[in-house]
């Protein structure tokens, strides 16, 4: 019996690639039960993150693999908002990224020992109508093996929507700014989806305010900017008010 844990131990660390956290589910295709993974633990030949999760001993997770994980627990996670945009190049030139946004569909919590090494918050946002396994404009960051990410169109929006709620203006209005080689074309496909008026408005005044290219290239028209009747929402920065 302990040759054969030692056989399925052996092909185990040999498959698992390095600082990529692993399932129980992920085990089981090496034919490591429940309780040989415990058997492992106990023996220090893999070390659990949480019930059900673990990593090679020594090993201390890394970000993509992590995300690819959580993209498993947590329905339509993907980095968004002001995460996304930095990820994409554009970012206030005097910002400290500290925090890593994420977004989902279900209400969930992000295990500790992934916040522990990548401070994050994640949202459960539905900002747009879309089918939660297709969310509209999100991919891949850089290949197969990289997590979901928001375009910069789609992130735009997502930071938008957090204005008056965890989200400066003043800041959103500077990565606006930034945001100037953004694709009308996406803009527009989002924007038609788009659940909150507060969200189109903002980005149809920011983009006229700031003389944006892409801004030239929607039509108030065909989005859904509410009724006729101002927007109005208070803050600690004041008063925001957005016309139709």
């Amino acid at each position: 019996m302990a040759t054969k844990r030692h056989a399925i131990l052996k092909t185990v660390l040999a498959g698992l690639p390095a600082s990529a956290p692993v399932t129980m589910a992920d085990l089981a295709e090496y034919g490591v039960s429940a309780d040989l993974a415990v058997h492992y633990v106990r023996a220090g030949w893999l070390t659990r993150l949480e019930r059900g999760v673990f990593i090679r001993p020594g090993d201390t997770p890394s970000l993509y693999p992590s995300l690819r994980l959580l993209e498993r627990k947590l329905t339509g996670l993907h980095v968004g908002g002001k995460s996304a945009l930095e990820w994409h190049g554009i970012r206030h030139y005097v910002s400290q990224q500290t925090t890593l946004h994420l977004y989902g569909w279900t209400a969930g919590r992000l295990p500790a020992w992934f916040t522990e090494k990548f401070p994050s918050g994640y949202h459960r946002k539905r900002l747009f109508e879309e089918r939660a396994e297709t969310p509209l404009h999100v991919t891949r960051f850089a290949g197969d093996q990289t997590p979901l990410v928001s375009s910069p169109e789609r992130a735009l929006l997502e930071l938008l929507s957090e204005v008056g709620v965890r989200q400066p203006m003043s800041e959103a209005r500077e990565l606006t700014e930034s945001a100037h080689t953004l694709r009308a074309s996406v803009l527009l496909d989002l924007l038609k989806h788009c659940t909150s008026v507060k969200t189109v408005r903002l980005c149809l005044t920011l983009g006229q305010e700031l003389s944006l290219p892409w801004a030239r290239k929607l039509d108030p028209k065909q989005l859904p900017t509410g009724s006729d009747k101002p927007w109005v929402s208070r803050s600690r920065e004041g008063t925001l008010v957005l016309k139709p």
